[in-house]
């Protein structure tokens, strides 16, 4: 699917569009430029890309930087905004969990291992 919602020859306004290209968890995704990460990756037919505390998939929620669930690396930087941040060319994205970790080795941590055993 391309990441152009209005073909071409049907844009009576005459977009200039501008592609771009960044990766996400290393798969390339195509946007356009002044598009958002979160837009470019709903284009791509991506609805999600992060998990929440119990593990269930998150993506965009309220799309305006509210609500924190399309948080993403880019680059060095946690805790982006999908949805507040422009994508540009040769960004590389990495998805991220909320997911707690284990509390040291072969202790589960208590909400999952409650989880486990129901």
């Amino acid at each position: 699917m391309s990441p152009r919602r209005v073909r071409a020859e049907c844009d009576s306004v005459g977009r200039q569009d501008r592609p771009l290209r960044f990766t996400v968890d290393g798969e390339p995704v195509d946007g356009i430029q002044g598009q958002t990460i979160a837009g470019a990756l709903l284009a791509a037919g991506r609805l999600a890309w992060r998990q929440g505390r119990t593990g269930a998939p998150r993506g965009v929620f309220c799309g305006i930087g509210v609500c924190f669930d399309c948080l993403v690396t880019v680059g060095e930087e946690r805790d982006v905004r999908a949805c507040r941040r422009r994508a540009r060319d040769g960004d590389v994205v990495t998805t991220q969990s909320r997911r707690p970790e284990p509390r040291g080795p072969g202790l589960a941590h208590p909400i999952l291992q409650a989880e486990e055993e129901s």
